[in-house]
């Protein structure tokens, strides 16, 4: 096998663990908050918020170490870490000690995303690079598929703890593949240094807002949550300031002197902002409101993953050709259309009117994806990719995290919370009120995330003006 196949088969393995375990996840929390002790909507929030917001707060550090020891090692170290912390979940014995072990998955997660697209960057001509990346995120998206029936069937036959075991095996041969044959081709600057105050004022930034923000939309706003919020946001104001005076900053602005870079980087925030939520409303629809089991909820969330599969690899393909210009204004449109459509959408629908927006839903995000990311990873010099794609997985995962948090606090703020724990539960509602209740606040989550996508059509317009390259 050639080497550069080598690359995408392990690091699409990756992806797929990573994608398969992220929905697996979602699929299974109404359970997970049913049958763990203690376990609250909170809680649940946290489950998918934690992993992400380590995954988010550690990649651009960890794009840096990439860049100073080599990709390829700390990839290979991201697997075994990611693998042990699937082991920690599935022996978790409260809602706490899950969110904990979570977030050591997250760390896995990180080092794993902070370098995946650099080794295939780095492993494939540029004239290839569209596809590679475009075969790797649609086989990821494939794992979320999968995922939507395993979770169903090994939550309703085995208990939730078995959706973590499922990583153990193909994670340890993964992991040992891995070492045995990943070579580094990338020239680590050893020179450069870690921005530590930099790393101090992002992420605890980054989580103290988000932590404010959730929990005092479940359980009310005071002082102490409001001033952990106030907190974070000058943490995440002062940041920027920090990093134009650092020697060896954390994120890297003069990348964002690239328009293609720059534009490229933010309409993935908003694009991410706007989908990254859907799936966990989708779920919490069908199994909250409409009472469905694991098993039915995942088969009907089906065709939103496959037209994304779908999309994916041609347009990935379509724009090494052509260009993606073309292909990521479409899919930005159509995400935005499918998110209307589902903010029009009645209390009860049948689901034959469900399907139509998570088809174009999908679709548009296959088509916005692969041909994005490729553009974004071909602005930059090769010494700075590791940088840069830890800089458009944190981007990701930050737009991911505020998806997740927008559509929780409108929740909260529109459905009792007694009524909300009962939904979170898969429980019914007193009055058999579950779909009247959570109609009204899934309407306008969706209207509120539709326009955030639409917004994405602003850095998409900037990127294709004239552009320039910096030297490493």
């Amino acid at each position: 096998m050639q080497y550069k196949y080598t690359v995408l088969t392990n690091t699409t393995i990756a992806s797929f663990m990573a994608f398969l375990d992220s929905n697996i996840v979602v699929i299974s929390l109404p359970t997970i908050v049913r049958t763990l002790r203690g376990t609250t909507p909170f809680d649940a929030i946290w489950l998918i918020m934690g992993y992400s917001i380590v995954s988010a707060t550690m990649l651009l550090t960890l794009g840096r170490l990439a860049d100073m020891f080599g990709r390829v090692r700390l990839y290979n170290l991201g697997f075994a870490v990611f693998t042990v912390g699937s082991a920690l979940c599935s022996a978790a014995w409260s809602g706490s000690s899950l969110v904990v072990f979570r977030m050591i998955q997250g760390l896995g997660g990180a080092l794993i995303f902070a370098n995946n697209n650099a080794i295939i960057t780095d492993a494939f001509p540029v004239n290839e690079r569209g596809r590679a990346i475009g075969i790797n995120q649609v086989v990821g998206i494939a794992g979320s598929v999968l995922a939507l029936v395993l979770g169903g069937v090994l939550t309703s036959t085995l208990g939730w703890r078995s959706i973590f075991w499922v990583n153990i095996l193909p994670g340890g041969f993964a992991t040992a593949w891995a070492y045995m044959r990943l070579k580094e081709l990338s020239q680590p600057q050893r020179a450069e240094r870690i921005d530590y105050l930099g790393n101090s004022l992002f992420g605890p930034g980054l989580g103290f807002f988000l932590l404010g923000s959730t929990i005092g939309a479940l359980y009310g706003f005071n002082p102490l949550y409001d001033s952990l919020m106030v907190l974070g946001l000058v943490l995440l104001a002062v940041f920027p300031l920090v990093e134009l005076r650092a020697f060896y900053p954390m994120m890297d602005l003069k990348l964002f002197r690239i328009r293609e870079f720059s534009g490229a980087a933010f309409s993935n925030l908003l694009n991410a902002v706007a989908r990254g939520g859907l799936s966990l409303i989708l779920v919490l629809y069908f199994q909250g409101a409409l009472l469905y089991s694991a098993l039915q909820a995942g088969v009907d969330l089906i065709p939103f993953s496959l037209a994304f599969v779908s999309a994916g690899p041609l347009s990935g393909a379509l724009s090494d050709k052509y260009g993606p210009k073309l292909f990521v204004i479409v899919g930005v449109l159509l995400g935005s259309a499918s998110l209307f459509w589902f903010a029009l959408l009645p209390a009860g629908a049948p689901y034959a009117y469900i399907v139509a927006p998570m088809v174009i839903g999908g679709i548009g995000g296959g088509m916005f994806a692969a041909p994005n990311l490729a553009s974004l990873m071909n602005s930059v010099p090769p010494p700075r990719r590791g940088v840069a794609s830890g800089m458009a997985s944190l981007l990701f995962n930050v737009g991911s995290l505020l998806s997740i948090s927008i559509s929780f606090i409108i929740m909260a703020s529109l459905i009792p919370r007694n009524s909300l724990e009962l939904i979170f539960a898969g429980v019914p509602v007193p009055g058999g009120l579950n779909l009247q209740i959570f109609s009204k606040a899934m309407h306008t989550t969706f209207i509120v995330l539709a326009f955030l996508n639409t917004l994405a059509l602003i850095p998409v317009a900037y990127r294709w003006l004239p552009s320039r390259k910096i030297g490493g």
